[in-house]
């Protein structure tokens, strides 16, 4: 059975979305507390983790970085209160798969889990090279003619979807949709600033630019 590890100390939220996980045919693990929460979805066999933010000990920030600095590809979605961009940039940029802001319906947390754990489920091989450069998927390193650079989460996931796909022309909303998860304002240039970062440490020549299509991984 798929488990699910629910990291929030609201009582009245996690019986919530624990019923609603219960009912629909997921185990759900319970913690409320930050340094708690990592412990576990560490050390069990956890399918997606659901992060608040505001927690007792490390915020829900913190936990994720945390996470993801031990190596972990195990699915985040955060569930915070706070709306704000500067907020969403934060936790995607230490990350998150995903993000819902409270309050919301069962019904779309159900659906974002869903959509998370097929990604998960399809996303497929340890390792994918083209061109010279190299992605190790579960250890989160990258290499340019053998030789080791650093990205952050963003940028990994973005290189990932190229190198997935070389030779594809891939659209600026498929990108932001794959790559961030959200339904983000279409005119944001985030896909033309992370290409940018992407061009100056794997090689301005590996990324071409469609005019009106998007961008294309030679």
């Amino acid at each position: 059975m798929t488990k699910i590890l629910l990291i929030e100390d609201e009582p009245r939220i996690s019986a919530f979305v624990s019923r609603g996980l219960d009912s629909a045919g997921y185990a759900t693990v319970i913690v409320d507390d930050g340094a708690e929460g990592l412990a576990r979805a560490l050390k069990e066999d956890i399918d997606l983790v659901l992060l608040d933010v505001g927690l007792p000990s490390m915020d829900g920030f913190e936990v994720l970085r945390e996470l993801r600095a031990q190596g972990s590809t195990v699915p985040v979605i955060m569930l915070t209160a706070r709306s704000s961009t500067r907020d969403t940039v934060e936790g995607l940029d230490a990350g998150a798969n995903d993000y819902v802001s409270k309050p919301f319906t069962f019904e779309e947390l159900l659906a974002r889990v869903r959509s998370r754990l097929r990604e998960s489920a399809s996303s497929g091989g340890v390792a994918v090279a083209h061109g010279g450069v190299a992605l190790d998927i579960l250890a989160r390193r990258t290499t340019v003619d053998g030789r080791e650079v650093e990205l952050s989460a963003r940028e990994f996931a973005l290189a990932e979807q190229f190198l997935r796909n070389p030779g594809r022309v891939l659209s600026r909303e498929h990108l932001l949709r794959t790559v961030w998860g959200l339904d983000f304002d279409p005119g944001s240039n985030v896909v033309d600033v992370y290409v940018r970062y992407l061009r100056g440490k794997l090689g301005p020549q590996h990324i071409v630019t469609v005019r009106g299509a998007g961008y294309r991984w030679e």
